[in-house]
């Protein structure tokens, strides 16, 4: 959360120094290097977390591995620059993919250190290396935008942010690879890894495909206005998603041999996980305008209804991504990846019916595949941990009604003072809290009782006693 939301911050002031066209060329390249880097990772580094045994050859096999993957797979997007150039329509792409493949190759040398400490549960040390790399890429992309350098400040921060992390990773690691190589390792890792790097693949172009059809079909503008609205969506979404992911699934593999922990943990993991995306989603949709028009400036208009209806689908991503989870510490990979490409067949009407219907009605498809995918994922962990489809939507059916609720109540105030925009967020604002507080203290809501602990916790952690003693007493 820290890590997007600083992103964020540097998002907001580049879109006011940049234009939509200029975010959009960038959101062409990035398809592909997304696509090429899922091919580096090879899956291999989910292996070598899942493995409880693994040793330094393993480390450093994985190390070699990915840094010859990203070699080889830079020098094909280089080659493949002139043919992405011209299926987007634009001579200037074939420079920037090149500058852009660059990325591969730097992210191939920091993956083992990153999988060490996700095995390692390490993830403070994460948010620190993430967060200084992400605020001194920032602060030159910004830089290079005022001096006018265009989209090529955006693909510099990048460039920047990647390599700092992976600087940082290898300077406070105290792993290091050795001159080892074992084909055996690899064989193992890759054995359950390819199954991985396939799911990842399609669940990679499947992210990326609108993108690809958007830039393709419409113009670079409307590209950047669906990228703008999807990094609003991915602040709180995307955070818990890939938090989520990457927290439960080392957390799960640990209770493989006890069903029924894993079981009541997944149940509490879920209702809590939907009640707080829910809820941040909720304020998004409701404030969409708000928030665009306050931000970022009028003309990035056209962005506020492509937010609103990405919101929606957001609510079910970071419930998809545990329900995978379980599939993955069970060492299913196969039903992993069995799953990935049932849920992925449905997009291909969605993305014929948005050429032809336009980027809104593909949206609102994209957001009722959203919800198939979490009942098809469901269905088949289910089997896994005996947590049915029709429980999970149970637990989480008092969420939906209170979201349903706030939404009504929060549309109908805004709607009255629209014209001041400072106004009407605060009332909205106001709506949802003033509903959680009040439903709270009549009928008590669970999910936001167990949020506040996990605040209060965390705040403490970071508290002298003194402080500690100050602001929550004694106790």
């Amino acid at each position: 959360m820290v890590n997007q939301g600083v992103h964020f911050i540097f998002g907001i002031i580049l879109a006011r120094l940049l234009s939509p066209t200029e975010f959009g060329i960038i959101g062409m390249t990035m398809v592909f290097v997304a696509i090429s880097e899922t091919f580096m990772r090879g899956g291999l580094d989910t292996a070598v977390i899942r493995k409880q045994n693994a040793t330094e050859v393993d480390f450093s096999t994985l190390f070699y591995t990915n840094i010859c993957f990203g070699i080889v797979l830079f020098a094909v997007l280089y080659t493949s620059a002139g043919a992405i150039s011209r299926f987007y329509g634009l001579v200037d792409l074939v420079i920037l993919v090149r500058v852009m493949a660059l990325n591969i190759v730097i992210n191939s040398f920091g993956l083992v250190e990153s999988a060490i400490l996700v095995k390692q549960i390490d993830f403070k040390r994460l948010t620190r290396i993430s967060v200084i790399s992400s605020i001194v890429s920032g602060i030159t992309g910004i830089t290079l935008a005022y001096l006018g350098f265009g989209y090529w400040s955006l693909a510099a921060k990048t460039l920047c942010q990647n390599l700092i992390r992976v600087i940082m990773l290898h300077w406070t690691s105290s792993w290091h690879p050795k001159f080892m190589y074992s084909f055996v390792s690899f064989k193992e890792l890759f054995n359950f890894g390819s199954k991985m790097m396939a799911t990842s693949l399609i669940n990679t172009i499947y992210l990326n495909v609108y993108k690809l059809v958007i830039g393709k079909y419409f113009a670079s503008a409307e590209l950047g206005y669906y990228s703008k609205a999807e990094q609003f969506k991915n602040l709180p979404s995307e955070s818990f998603q890939r938090s989520i992911q990457r927290v439960t699934f080392p957390v799960l593999s640990s209770m493989i041999g006890d069903r029924n922990k894993l079981r009541s943990g997944y149940k509490r993991l879920i209702k809590l996980l939907f009640f707080i995306i829910s809820i941040f989603m909720l304020l998004m949709i409701i404030n969409a305008r708000e928030i665009i028009l306050i931000l970022l400036g009028n003309k990035w208009e056209p962005a506020i209804p492509y937010l609103q209806v990405m919101c929606i689908s957001g609510m079910f991503y970071p419930l998809n991504s545990l329900n995978l989870n379980v599939l993955v510490a069970m060492g299913r990979s196969d039903l992993y990846l069995k799953v990935e490409v049932l849920k992925k067949i449905m997009i291909i009407p969605v993305i014929f019916i948005g050429i032809k219907f336009g980027i809104i009605v593909m949206l609102w498809g994209i957001a009722l595949s959203t919800f198939l995918e979490f009942v098809l994922n469901s269905s088949f962990s289910a089997k896994l941990i005996e947590y049915p489809t029709y429980k999970q939507l149970l637990d989480i059916s008092p969420t939906i009604i209170h979201v349903i609720v706030m939404s009504v109540l929060a549309f109908t105030a805004g709607s009255i003072i629209s014209s001041n925009l400072f106004l009407s967020l605060l009332v909205k604002l106001a709506i949802v809290l003033l509903y959680l507080i009040s439903i709270n203290y009549v009928f008590g809501i669970p999910e936001l009782r167990e949020l506040w602990q996990l605040v209060k916790e965390q705040i403490k952690s970071y508290l002298s006693p003194f402080w500690k003693s100050i602001v929550f007493g004694r106790s």
